[in-house]
């Protein structure tokens, strides 16, 4: 079986020790993806930017590996913040709610303060 590895090009990456997704057989392994905007290269300020954000990146990456957020089966959020519940939930429901993956959502700090969400998501594309 293949196994492809799928890189946004960034140093940290080759630092880290890690891919942005891994393809193997007919699974897609996104990694955990923040809400930076990379058009502006900037990382906006409320949890719902930076929720629409995760989504759309997780879905770039997704479109490179030949799948869709359609496929998504499994999906990871955190939050760093238990009233930001409330307001990304409802995203997430514009985003699967038509597919509805098994998910689970966890409260817990992340790398930098700006950062207050971050989405990893497992796809079948078989």
């Amino acid at each position: 079986m293949t196994r492809r590895l799928i890189s946004t090009g960034s140093p940290f990456e080759k630092v880290a020790g890690y891919s942005r997704a891994v393809v193997q057989g007919p699974f897609i392994f996104v990694s955990g993806t923040t809400g930076y905007d990379y058009k502006t290269m900037t990382m906006p300020e409320d949890v719902a930017t930076q929720a629409h954000n995760c989504l759309q990146n997780v879905s770039a990456v997704l479109n490179e590996a030949g799948a869709a957020l359609e496929d998504v089966v499994r999906v990871t959020y955190v939050v760093t913040d238990r009233s930001y519940a409330d307001i990304v939930m409802p995203i997430f429901g514009q985003y699967f709610g038509l597919s509805r993956p098994a998910a689970m959502l966890i409260v817990a700090g992340l790398l930098k303060p700006e950062m207050k969400i971050e989405i990893e998501a497992t796809a079948y594309k078989g």
